[in-house]
């Protein structure tokens, strides 16, 4: 007798591409916290395919060039002091998709992320740190200065650059540009006295500036608890309105630039974010992380929290992108990469005649006083490699 066997449609399988859609809505988990706000930024955003293309190979890129450097340091070729933003990409990524063309912004030494997205190419942020020609500062500022246009740097004492970006917000309004200064510091820095003087002058002339705190969790190897009476830095400002972002989520640090735009350029003055990240490496290269922190802390954070991981997650669960245009941004990252590390190596480095030379982009004496007061030194002009 002829027995039809019945058949389960679930166990067919059919052969199928995903279908990409070309923007797709998330919804923010962490919670803003806000201080002296009644409304916080937006916690369900909406993503575009480009969008989410930019800033996963711009994060992408700023952990490769840290990468990078971190093993040009360890062959010493980078030398001196050495600060890697390995693990805050989201922050800096998420701050510049908001920016303006004249927006402007300041940060302490942890800059190279900053350099890249301010219009720096990988060989001359790494061409800098190897003290190479090539350098946006053509090697003779290193890890802690370094510019972009409308990028004021990259500044190596701690806390100090908070009063120049206040500065900066005051440039803004006393010429009536409808623009804000990002200021940026660590924890370790919020506890300066300058930082909050700058606060105060910020607040008492309602100037279109935005603290933005990016608590990476330590010092320079002291943890924000032990550190900090108030641990909580965005109610630091007291009479500046706060908020604390999940500074590990790109969507959230953009969310909430974007809000604190909005809550500068209505005259409504300064606004602080803090933005709760992680550092991977030490405070500096010199600095191996561990006597303060544990090496399971580390990895915790990198394997259930990494800012690229998850947002690579976020945006293939939506069907924005797919694992082989990711494959192909990875692939190209790491060829731009291996590229300027063979350039940066190949390149000169500055002369001594170079001593003297960029101190002043208009000296007012062609000479220069040095060590011996009979032997002076020739001021030249040097133009930068564009």
């Amino acid at each position: 007798m002829n027995v039809t066997k019945k058949i389960n449609v679930p166990q067919l399988i059919f052969k199928y591409s995903k279908r990409l859609v070309s923007e797709a809505n998330f919804t923010i988990q962490e919670p803003f916290r806000l201080h002296r706000l009644e409304k916080g930024p937006l916690t369900k955003v909406t993503l575009t395919k480009q969008d989410a293309l930019t800033y996963y190979k711009k994060m992408s890129t700023i952990r490769r060039v840290e990468n990078t450097s971190a093993n040009l340091y360890m062959e010493k070729v980078i030398r001196g002091f050495c600060h890697l933003y390995a693990g805050q990409e989201a922050v800096a990524v998420g701050i510049q998709a908001t920016m303006r063309p004249d927006d402007c912004l300041i940060t302490a030494y942890r800059a190279h992320g900053w350099v890249l997205l301010m219009g720096g190419s990988p060989e001359q942020i790494l061409g800098e740190l190897c003290g190479r020609v090539i350098g946006c500062s053509r090697g003779k500022g290193g890890s802690m200065h370094t510019y972009a246009k409308n990028f004021f740097g990259g500044n190596g004492i701690v806390g100090a650059q908070i009063p120049m970006g206040t500065g900066i917000g005051l440039m803004m309004k006393l010429t009536g540009k409808p623009n804000v200064s990002f200021a940026l510091y660590g924890d370790g820095a919020a506890n300066q006295g300058q930082v909050f003087e700058a606060y105060n002058l910020a607040k008492l002339w309602n100037l279109p500036v935005i603290f933005v705190c990016e608590n990476n969790k330590y010092g320079m190897g002291t943890s924000a608890e032990r550190a900090s009476a108030v641990p909580e830095f965005y109610t630091r400002g007291d009479y500046i309105p706060g908020i604390q972002v999940d500074g590990m989520d790109v969507l959230a640090t953009r969310e909430a630039s974007l809000f604190a735009i909005a809550h500068c350029i209505s005259n409504r003055g300064p606004i602080l974010l803090e933005m709760v990240t992680y550092r991977y490496y030490g405070h500096s290269m010199s600095d191996p992380g561990t006597s303060y922190r544990s090496r399971n802390e580390v990895q915790d954070i990198r394997k259930n929290k990494d800012p690229i991981t998850l947002f690579k997650d976020k945006i293939l669960g939506a069907n924005l992108v797919s694992e082989e245009e990711i494959k192909q941004l990875d692939n190209e990252t790491k060829k731009i990469i291996e590229e300027a590390t063979a350039k940066v190596r190949a390149a000169p480095v500055p002369g001594p005649e170079e001593l003297v030379a960029d101190v002043y982009k208009k000296p007012v004496t062609p000479n220069v006083r040095g060590v011996n007061p009979w032997r002076t030194l020739k001021h030249i002009q040097i133009t930068k490699p564009k």
